[in-house]
């Protein structure tokens, strides 16, 4: 097919696109899509492994996610390859890492509570927004560190203005038709951009003055006190473009697979009394296969990207340089030789067998695998816990909600609609 009409479908329904050209295709097949190039899937695990282990200096995950750049900033970890990526790296790594990250636990279930208790009774809801809500004011607390006051109200809203721009379909129809370098030279998302940018310097230079910032343990306060390896400081604009960063990755990501799981469990009501149960004894080995299940059968995303710098054989072919090879999410998480019964909802299938580095990857794989990704699993479990503790739920149609593609992610159709009792 043309290029703009592959780029429609993909836009329109991605996983049905990737469902029939692995059906037709086999395990290695080809997309061409507007200002992405040529896209090689690779649904293999050896494959996944060699596009995730493979040499950084061929394999550059920055350059593929260069449609970002108008949004998250040329400092961000995720346009960064080769030696400036790991140098961030290191930089963003002590904030996610075990203890520190469970630090927020009590925050992530006052902030939840607090949503949950709002919530309408007896009526249909639709969660994925409350979700966002609550995903949102997470990261103001716990990632920004910003307090009670006018500006935690100006961020709350002038953030959710671009999250609203960039995970809006519609909006999305801009980026494909003018790419990403007009995009960004754009009169009105240059506006919008800076209004936010103001505010969250702001916030960065009261943040460096700030007399307690060795006491504070938020991801900013941290970051402004972490050194490059020459001993600098990481200046106003990297701040600025990994907040964002981990805003936009960490924000819909999140609160979609919490929306997921929410519209999964209600349509199974025997593992949601099972989770129910287990939550009201303290446990949570069961929640945490719950949240891998939901990861594998309802990715957020649906591939990740490498592009070559040299040619690479990846499922037979001879691959030239500047292709992009992309690690399938959802068709590796639908193999039946490794998922049996893949299209099933079934979180026993992880409770004998931990999910495996190169078959289960909703949050990538290797040196690019998502900073945030144990975060945001810690995140669901203390929001998912505090759910089935406080309420009851149930759905409010039979029928399984279908994906529906909202820019780059796949969100149930409906929301996640249900009843809260």
């Amino acid at each position: 097919m043309p290029r703009a009409v592959q780029t429609g479908i993909w836009f329109r329904n991605a996983q049905r696109m990737l469902r029939a050209c692995h059906a037709r295709y086999g395990d290695t097949f080809k997309l061409k899509i507007a200002y992405e190039g040529t896209w090689i899937f690779v649904t293999d695990p050896e494959d996944v492994k060699k596009a995730f282990t493979g040499d950084p200096h061929k394999l550059h995950a920055g350059e593929a996610n260069r449609i970002l750049l108008p949004v998250v900033g040329p400092h961000s970890l995720l346009l960064l390859d080769r030696e400036d990526h790991m140098e961030h790296r290191k930089l963003l790594l002590p904030p996610f890492h075990g203890e520190r990250m469970k630090a927020y636990g009590d925050l992530m279930a006052a902030i939840a509570r607090d949503e949950i208790e709002r919530w309408p009774l007896g009526e249909p809801y639709r969660l994925r927004q409350r979700m966002q809500a609550v995903t949102l004011e997470i990261i103001l607390r716990a990632v920004f560190g910003v307090r009670e006051g006018e500006r935690l109200e100006a961020l709350r809203t002038e953030l959710r203005r671009l999250l609203d721009m960039v995970t809006n379909p519609r909006q999305a129809i801009f980026l494909i038709l003018l790419g990403p370098e007009r995009i960004a030279n754009f009169g009105p998302f240059k506006r919008d951009i800076a209004r936010i940018d103001r505010l969250i310097y702001a916030e960065i230079q009261d943040r460096r003055r700030a007399e307690d910032l060795d006491e504070r343990d938020d991801i900013l306060s941290l970051m402004c006190q972490a050194r490059h390896e020459d001993g600098s400081p990481m200046s106003d604009g990297e701040l600025r473009d990994e907040l964002v960063t981990l805003l936009v990755a960490g924000h819909e990501t999140t609160a979609t697979a919490l929306a997921w799981a929410v519209e999964r469990l209600v349509r199974h009501p025997d593992k949601l009394a099972r989770l129910t149960a287990e939550v009201n004894d303290g446990g949570d080995e069961y929640l945490t296969a719950v949240i891998q299940e939901t990861l594998r059968l309802r990715p957020v995303i649906s591939l990740v990207n490498r592009t070559l710098k040299e040619p690479m054989e990846f499922g037979g072919y001879e691959l030239p340089a500047g292709v992009k090879v992309a690690p399938c999410i959802y068709l590796v998480h639908r193999r039946p030789d490794i998922y049996p019964e893949p299209d099933r909802f079934l979180p026993e299938r992880f409770l004998d067998n931990p999910p495996g580095t190169y078959t289960w990857i909703p949050f990538g794989g290797g040196v690019r695998r998502c900073l945030g990704g144990a975060f945001a699993q810690y995140e669901m479990k203390v929001v998912l816990s505090e759910l089935v503790r406080l309420r009851t739920l149930s759905p409010v149609r039979p029928g399984d909600e279908r994906v529906y593609r909202r820019a780059i992610t796949e969100t149930p159709r409906h929301d996640a609609e249900v009843l809260v009792g």
